[in-house]
């Protein structure tokens, strides 16, 4: 397998519902003490220093040692919850602005809140322009309608409240931050902040007046998790609509065989019918493996091509180690990790992938769907398309940088248990632009997320059919 993003370090693996409940590498116990948070904090610092691409790229030293610093002044009471512990060690992995630094969201905490009765929001907000906007209405009450803005919430505005959960999400600006929180949910990470609470006292905005509602909290399993759908989605299916045929390859991750019998299947049944444009779609895209992607385009471009004009990564001692307990160190991969000298920065050279025999490749209009939910493979694949010229780019924004800090690897606290994952690489995108931006669609139409409407294709379907 030639690519970085091999099973084991998925550029970018959501947490989705299921995963939320996961216990995995977590300490069995739930309490820690003031001295095992110390040294678990100084553990984090040391090791994102010494095996990161890039701690400082986009939050210099001074500024990530100050908050590194007042958050440490944070920890004087003699015994800390796993709940707080994942909090206070988010706060200190965030500051280095980087999407693929993180610690996740606390799973296990939150799947024993599940289990002992909790509750949660019952509103489901999305980001856009500067306000919060009810996408998902789980209350009892009706008068409360969808598309409604929030502007606060037991008597704290929403901006006030964003400040409070930016620090627990690792993301290069506010607007991946959002994206994250919408992926994430809110209602999950008001919790983590704010804890239990029976009822809310709601202000919400709708069409230009301003009304206050009071709103009961709701089962956390029965009232939330059980009625609402993850943004993220591995859904496969092969749709056509007119002359237009329509491909969701889902994530770039699973099976490869089964993945690539799919995308043979669909491009023979596309041949078939001769479709005239091709619409691919990398919304609410996860990411995953470009063995996975580069096999997607390949049945598309018209000439070879790579993932990325430059892949850089960074070796260490502690990557060493880690590696040679948990990978297959007899692959190049692995084995370049290896070979280099510790705290050393290399190339990782990728031939250039060859497409599709023409009797097998789809030689029509290529159009590309994304939003601010493709996230990483599904941001770099849709670069490489643009880049190349194989497609047209229609949505909105991603959240990811198309050129970004990735390679993730993962390892785990050693008294708390708590999971990092750690930037080790760096990959710019095939045009070689270093902009601090996602992918800039060629065609932009909004995604509001916050109804069964589907913003961007039927507005794609729109201007097909103006043009024909």
């Amino acid at each position: 397998m030639k690519p970085i993003f091999s099973p084991s370090i998925p550029l970018y693996k959501p947490l989705l519902a299921a995963g939320l409940f996961c216990c995995t590498n977590i300490a069995a116990q739930n309490h820690f003490s003031k001295k095992e948070l110390l040294e678990d904090m100084a553990f984090l610092k040391e090791s994102l220093e010494e095996t990161h691409f890039n701690l400082y790229a986009y939050t210099p030293k001074p500024e990530f040692d100050a908050n590194y610093d007042q958050i440490k002044q944070e920890i004087k009471k003699d015994s800390f919850s796993l709940l707080e512990a994942t909090s206070l060690f988010q706060k200190v992995i965030s500051k280095a602005n980087n999407g693929h630094t993180e610690i996740g969201f606390p799973g296990k905490s939150y799947g024993e809140y599940a289990n002992s009765g909790g509750t949660v929001f019952p509103l489901e907000i999305a980001f856009e322009g500067g306000r919060s906007l009810i996408r998902k209405n789980w209350s009892s009450n009706d008068n409360i309608k969808i598309g409604s803005e929030i502007l606060s919430i037991n008597g704290v505005a929403m901006d006030e409240i964003l400040s409070d959960i930016y620090p627990l999400i690792s993301a290069e600006r506010a607007y991946f931050k959002n994206a994250k929180l919408e992926l994430y949910s809110f209602p999950r990470y008001y919790w983590q902040i704010y804890g239990k609470q029976d009822n809310f006292e709601v202000a919400i905005n709708s069409n230009g007046l301003t009304k206050t509602y009071m709103v009961d909290a709701i089962d956390l399993i029965e009232g939330f998790e059980m009625k609402r759908t993850e943004l993220i989605t591995s859904e496969r299916k092969l749709n056509f609509i007119n002359e237009s045929a329509y491909i969701k390859p889902g994530n770039f991750s699973g099976d490869k065989e089964k993945y690539q019998k799919f995308i043979d299947s669909a491009f023979a049944e596309i041949k078939k019918r001769k479709s005239e444009s091709l619409i691919i779609d990398l919304r609410n895209n996860g990411g995953g493996d470009d063995s996975f992607s580069d096999y997607l385009v390949s049945h598309f471009a018209n000439r070879p091509f790579k993932w990325n004009s430059s892949f850089k990564l960074k070796t260490s001692d502690f990557l060493k180690e880690h590696t040679r307990k948990n990978y297959d160190t007899t692959t190049t991969f692995w084995q370049k990790v290896l070979n280099h000298e510790s705290g050393e920065v290399y190339d990782y050279k990728f031939e250039p992938y060859q497409p599709q025999p023409i009797s097998k490749r789809f030689q029509g209009k290529v159009l590309v769907l994304v939003n601010r939910q493709s996230h990483s493979q599904a941001t770099v694949t849709a670069a490489q398309i643009q880049d190349y010229g194989f497609g047209t780019i229609v949505g909105e924004e991603t959240g990811e940088y198309a050129s970004l800090y990735a390679s993730q690897f993962q390892y785990s606290l050693p008294n708390t248990g708590i999971v990092v994952h750690v930037s080790k690489g760096k990959i710019v995108r095939v045009s070689g632009s270093t902009n601090e931006e996602g992918v800039i669609p060629d065609i932009y139409i909004k995604d509001h997320l916050l109804d069964e409407k589907d913003e961007i294709l039927e507005g794609l379907y729109e201007l097909l059919n103006q043009n024909n």
